[in-house]
């Protein structure tokens, strides 16, 4: 099964080098030899921002290349509203972007590979499935 990896995934495994880190880091190299990996051209935008260094840029920019943006749909944009309303609804505020991943996963029946804790709030009120690394 495809797993959508969330920005802070991507920025343990090619920002830092932090111990604490590994286990998600070699979990996404799993999901990457295993081609199980999805990318949504929001997440990529978030990943590649913030590099002033044009040449630091383009070889980010060049490696991510390798994974295709995965198709958004107009009900994604929707569903992402919804979603933000009733995690109103509940007391959660939720950023406009985690919960159109959420409505992205949904769509796919994906699991979510993230260290973000708010998803697990998410979780509670919206039919996502979070990715544990216990399962790589």
């Amino acid at each position: 099964m495809k797993v959508l990896v969330d920005t802070c995934i991507w920025s343990h495994a090619l920002r830092s080098k932090k111990p604490e880190f590994e286990v998600q880091v070699k979990s996404l190299e799993t999901l990457i030899a295993d081609q199980r990996v999805l990318i949504i051209g929001a997440i990529r935008q978030e990943v590649l921002s913030g590099y002033s260094d044009l040449n630091k840029f383009e070889t980010l920019k060049t490696k991510l290349n390798y994974f295709e943006n995965t198709p958004i749909l107009d009900e994604d944009y929707i569903t992402a509203a919804k979603f933000y309303n009733k995690c109103r609804q509940k007391g959660i505020q939720g950023s406009h972007i985690d919960l159109f991943i959420c409505a992205v996963s949904v769509r796919l029946n994906v699991q979510i590979f993230t260290s973000d804790k708010d998803f697990s709030f998410y979780q509670q009120h919206l039919p996502i499935k979070l990715y544990s690394t216990t399962k790589a």
